[in-house]
């Protein structure tokens, strides 16, 4: 079954072809050799001043790009569709801008696992560089009452928060007072959205369905489901149930809005809504509103944070003063920001007149010894496994965001593949494991890349002090650990640590004296196993599955599941003897 048309030319390169289509047509834009990033064209209008950075995957456009300007952003690091960018991208776009001059880089990241972990990965690199680099971590979701383990997630308001950012740095403000005032605003923000339809991951299925008397209530921008299924009703109501579920004083997310306190609104079209019906919306917004004594300073209104083809919309409200309305109106550059009048919404005079369509729009491997043969035989055995699995784990992830989990373990798997055809295999385990992460986290994408990432560069730490058994107990621990760390999960939150973690007790048996090797890590693969079949009981509580309510997920993570079956496959590949041809390929 074919996935929902799109107009592009390769599913692969469809990113990378709208990036070069943006700044084929924007003279003021560029893009940095060799990455998926694009920069100001005058970059060195960027000396003693604070650069900012932002990006996530595709698929949102106009953002981010089109927020590259003079008094917005400096640059965007932009990753495959609904999947974060990758490290080394995002590291080369902070370096470009200390090399351009900037006295600082502010990253702006919107609240999800994948965003905090690659752009949190390229910070900390920057920084022991020598590079004075921050990050605000932008999370703006009013649709959950009770607050998750895994915070609001980062929706349209994050526009916002480029705005103001921008029109600090263009004004010489420092980078420590920028982080200062952007995180006051953010914290007085609320954004909800809506849905009268999905959205579909080029080359899949659409992330979920809705009758054609339903709409969806709180939903995130890669599909993920929301807090309510709702009749389909008049727009008036729609936009009363939104307002009042932002403000409600039940709710951990809830915005405080007094009678007279201005604000800034934002109508957000999320990709597929017709300008007609983003009229009516708006015109109720501002009515209902204004009824309830809130005084609108300025509106937005068009497509500012998408989620490719959905027919839905999003309101932002953002409590303003004087001070972030003066920001707000600064002059930038950029292609996609509104310019709306620079007076009150709210006290105007004005006629009831029909809604009308608004005027916007090479890491070099050093040569190895010839390893063992096993090792090229449990690297093949992992890849076939993955890439057997890859529709099974797409169904497993539908149920829990963008039905991707599959698609990305056998990107992972193919990279794997071709390197291993064009590279000799290090034959020490921590150089194995080393490059394997590197690999990982700049072939696979996502949050899993940045997740065996870094399950993969702690685990060689101990490994390069000795490969003995008792060795890859530690390599296990400590790969877990760094996981755990900067991933936010635990044991019980239902992802892969499930699965490893379950593996990782039974491993520390190989420190006992004459530990027999294959049976722990055979015994190890089976708890492993059964760790990834329990996590369907559980609620998850981390990454996107934790948005979702647990009656809704009847099957094991995909993650975990996956987990498992890599362990199963390295079990397999140490049982079986290698062939006469694959111990000569190792000579």
């Amino acid at each position: 079954m074919q996935g929902s048309k799109k107009l592009v030319n390769t599913i692969l390169g469809c990113a990378d072809d709208s990036l070069a289509g943006i700044v084929a047509c924007n003279p003021h834009l560029q893009i940095l050799q060799g990455h998926r990033v694009a920069l100001r064209a005058d970059l060195e209008n960027l000396q003693g001043k604070v650069a900012l950075i932002s990006g996530g995957g595709s698929g949102h456009e106009p953002a981010h790009a089109g927020y590259i300007g003079k008094g917005m952003l400096s640059g965007v690091v932009a990753g495959p569709v609904f999947t974060s960018p990758a490290v080394g991208s995002i590291l080369a776009a902070i370096r470009a801008m200390k090399e351009a001059g900037a006295v600082g880089t502010l990253l702006i990241v919107k609240n999800y696992t994948g965003d905090r972990l690659n752009f949190g990965l390229a910070l900390e690199q920057a920084r022991a560089e020598g590079a004075d680099v921050d990050m605000v971590v932008v999370g703006d979701d009013s649709a959950f009452t009770k607050q998750k383990k895994a915070g609001r997630r980062g929706l349209c308001g994050t526009v916002l928060i480029h705005k103001v950012a921008g029109a600090l740095a263009e004004a010489g403000v420092s980078l420590k007072e920028i982080v200062r005032k952007v995180t006051a605003v953010k914290s007085q923000m609320g954004t909800l959205g809506v849905s009268l339809s999905p959205c579909s991951v080029p080359g899949s299925m659409p992330t979920f369905q809705l009758a054609d008397d339903e709409l969806e209530l709180g939903l995130g921008i890669h599909g993920e489901a929301g807090v309510r299924r709702m009749k389909m009703t008049s727009a008036d109501q729609i936009v009363k149930i939104m307002l009042n579920h932002m403000t409600s004083h039940s709710s951990d997310s809830h915005l405080q809005l007094k009678s007279g306190a201005p604000v800034v609104l934002v109508v957000n079209n999320l990709g597929g809504l017709s300008y007609l019906e983003l009229g009516v919306v708006a015109g109720s917004a501002v009515r209902y509103l204004e009824k309830k004594g809130v005084h609108i300073a300025r509106a937005f209104v068009g497509s500012f944070m998408t989620a490719l083809e959905m027919a839905g919309v999003s309101l932002t409200l953002l409590l303003v003063d004087d001070e972030i309305l003066s920001l707000l109106d600064s002059d930038t550059t950029a292609v996609a920001w509104s310019q709306p009048a620079k007076v009150s919404v709210s006290g105007q005079k004005r006629e009831r007149i029909a809604p009308k369509e608004d005027l916007e729009e090479e890491e070099s491997f050093p040569p190895q010894v010839p390893p063992s043969p096993y090792v090229r035989q449990v690297l093949e055995k992992v890849c076939d496994r993955l890439l057997s699995l890859q529709e099974q784990l797409n169904d497993l992830d539908r149920a829990a965001g963008d039905g991707d989990c599959g698609s990305t373990h056998a990107r992972a798997a193919g990279a794997i593949q071709e390197w291993m055809e064009a590279k000799p295999l290090p034959a020490q385990p921590s150089k194995l494991l080393s490059s394997l992460a590197k690999l990982l986290l700049e072939k696979m994408g996502g949050s899993s890349g940045a997740l065996y990432g870094l399950f993969l560069t702690a685990a060689a730490q101990p490994l390069r002090l000795s490969d003995d058994l008792p060795y890859w107990s530690l390599a296990m621990d400590a790969g877990i650990k760094a996981m755990m760390r900067y991933g936010g999960a635990a044991p019980g939150d239902r992802t892969m640590l499930d699965s490893l973690c379950a593996a990782a007790v039974v491993l520390r048996d190989l420190k006992k004296p004459k530990a027999n090797a294959l049976q722990i890590l055979a015994k190890a693969v089976q708890e492993a196993e059964v760790a990834a079949e329990s996590t369907k009981n559980m609620e998850a509580a981390a990454g996107r599955a934790s948005y979702i309510s647990s009656a809704r997920l009847e099957q094991p993570d995909p993650g975990a599941v996956a987990a498992a079956a890599i362990l199963r496959s390295v079990l397999e590949g140490l049982q079986s003897k290698p062939s006469q041809s694959m111990i000569q390929s190792v000579a």
